[in-house]
């Protein structure tokens, strides 16, 4: 689930949780200082830095890349660039912090471009760098073209009744066409090998040891990598705790719950201002929302790419926005925009990430260009994770007996969210089963300690996850407790942020089970 620390609609995050390559799963590597044979290479690296590409890039920023196998089980078979950035230390570095701002799905360096600022105090002793996962952004992204809008069609109405063999079969044709617009990355995204390539980045970086802050989903990267390489692992802090054991299924009633939750706060607070796109009344504004996510399924808008805007872009949409409370004056305007003229442009740049981009076509081993990263990237790298990550596969038979009983969960837990949920937890059907690693291996790392942050009202990853997942860890795992609201902590919170950044950079812990309270308390 992508973590939300800015106030800039072009750099929210997502909600849903994500491993692994298809090859070598539930196998750790070596330790960097000593490579398997055909690996080398890839750790005798380092990185070329220059000025980010962009005339809206920072100017501080420095771009860079660095090259992966593509699969980690045959490494002489082609390799993958993955994009990253930094900031410079401006004190005395002892190394660099590596970011992954959640997802899956997200990229790292527009969102390190965009929300820097947040960071900042950390160059007093690292250089900050994030980067663009394998299938994501820069780094050989994924698209699943139309694939998307033809399951949802599969999957509505009564069509699990009256032909579940069709609900299948388009199913299978959506894993198809992900697959044709993704390239050769798609079999080995997930979860193990980026966190493999992780280890590639750290040695390319001149670092002994990976020093980490992962957000959201960034923190089942953190804790796959402690896993895989306890040995190397530095000051790691996992903020918004995600799950390393519940089946995709209930992750994604999770999400949906959380994200009803989240809406009826913001319909609360739009409809005490006069200029609420949805009326004054809470309940009669919950409602209008429902029509207009069915009016849109039913009557697309156009939009200047010729992709139809449907009920589950606004879902997906208002989903992104609903992270922060800072980012509701603009996804406010977003909708008066689309109640009031039709203008999508607005909810586009919170589903898209802010970057309205048109499809890329055929696969590319190096660096993508910015311009051509496919529209649907976020989506369809955020799916692709999440089925690799999961290892639970019903049979046919199962699916379509199920259906029906999912359906009625998902909606249950939402009328706004539950049908864009349930859709990317079907369209792991038709693709290969996910990696048993992360579900069977992740526990009782022998790591230094790690500092793990769950915030009280977070709508994406509950607070109960934190807890469950700091007892799977083991000893290593020191618990902060965020009594606040929203997803994460470090963007919200300034005493999770001062904590962070005391661990971070001088080593300081807070005892474990230690709470911050919520900053309006303080006002």
């Amino acid at each position: 689930m992508l973590a939300k620390l800015s106030t800039r609609p072009s750099i929210r995050r997502c909600a849903v949780t994500g491993t692994a390559g298809l090859a070598l799963l539930g196998t750790a590597l070596p330790a960097a200082d000593d490579p398997p044979p055909g690996l080398t290479r890839f750790y005798d690296q380092k990185v070329t830095w220059s000025r980010c590409p962009g005339m809206d890039m920072p100017k501080d920023l420095q771009c860079g890349k660095v090259t992966v196998p593509l699969d980690y089980a045959k490494p002489g078979r082609g390799t993958l660039d993955l994009a990253v950035a930094r900031y410079r230390a401006t004190g005395k570095s002892r190394g660099s912090l590596l970011l992954n701002f959640g997802g899956p799905g997200g990229q790292g360096v527009a969102q390190l471009a965009m929300g820097g600022k947040d960071f900042m105090g950390l160059t007093n002793g690292y250089d900050v760098v994030s980067f663009d996962p394998r299938g994501v952004g820069r780094s050989s992204p994924v698209s699943c073209g139309n694939a998307s809008e033809s399951a949802l069609e599969a999957t509505d109405g009564n069509a699990e009744v009256t032909d579940p063999q069709a609900v299948l079969e388009e199913l299978r044709a959506a894993a198809t066409e992900c697959a044709e617009h993704s390239g050769p990355v798609l079999p080995h995204i997930g979860t193990v090998n980026a966190a493999r390539d992780l280890d590639v980045m750290r040695d390319a970086l001149g670092d002994d040891k990976l020093n980490y802050l992962g957000f959201s989903y960034g923190s089942r990267l953190g804790a796959v990598y402690a896993a895989q390489y306890p040995e190397n692992v530095g000051r790691m802090v996992l903020d918004g705790v995600d799950t390393l054991t519940e089946p995709l299924a209930d992750q994604g009633v999770v999400s949906a719950q959380g994200q009803q939750t989240a809406l009826e706060s913001f319909l609360t607070w739009c409809t005490e201002d006069i200029a609420c796109p949805f009326g004054r009344n809470p309940r009669e504004a919950r409602e209008h929302v429902v029509e207009v996510v069915e009016s849109l399924d039913k009557d697309p808008l156009p939009t200047n790419f010729g992709e139809a805007f449907t009920g589950q872009d606004f879902a997906g949409a208002l989903g992104q926005g609903l992270y922060s409370r800072e980012l509701w004056p603009s996804l406010q305007r977003a909708i008066g925009q689309l109640l009031e003229d039709g203008d999508t442009r607005g909810l586009e740049t919170f589903l898209s990430g802010g970057f309205t981009l048109p499809s890329r076509r055929g696969p590319h081993a190096g660096l993508t260009d910015p311009a051509d990263v496919p529209l649907d990237n976020l989506p369809a790298a955020l799916m692709a994770v999440n089925c690799a990550d999961d290892p639970d596969r019903p049979a046919a038979a199962q699916v379509t007996e199920d259906l029906g009983r999912l359906r009625a969960r998902y909606e249950q837990a939402s009328p706004v969210f539950g049908r864009y949920r349930l859709t990317q937890v079907l369209m792991c059907y038709g693709r290969p089963k996910g990696t048993d690693y992360i579900r069977d291996d992740v526990k009782d790392v022998d790591t230094p300690r790690m500092l793990l942050v769950g915030t009280r009202g977070d709508p994406a990853t509950p607070y109960r996850w934190t807890l469950e997942t700091a007892k799977r860890l083991g000893s290593s795992a020191v618990v902060l407790d965020n009594r606040g609201e929203g997803h994460t902590g470090y963007g919200s919170s300034k005493c999770v942020h001062s904590k962070v950044d005391a661990f971070l950079l001088y080593g300081t812990l807070p005892p474990d089970g230690s709470s911050c309270g919520s900053d309006r308390d303080d006002e």
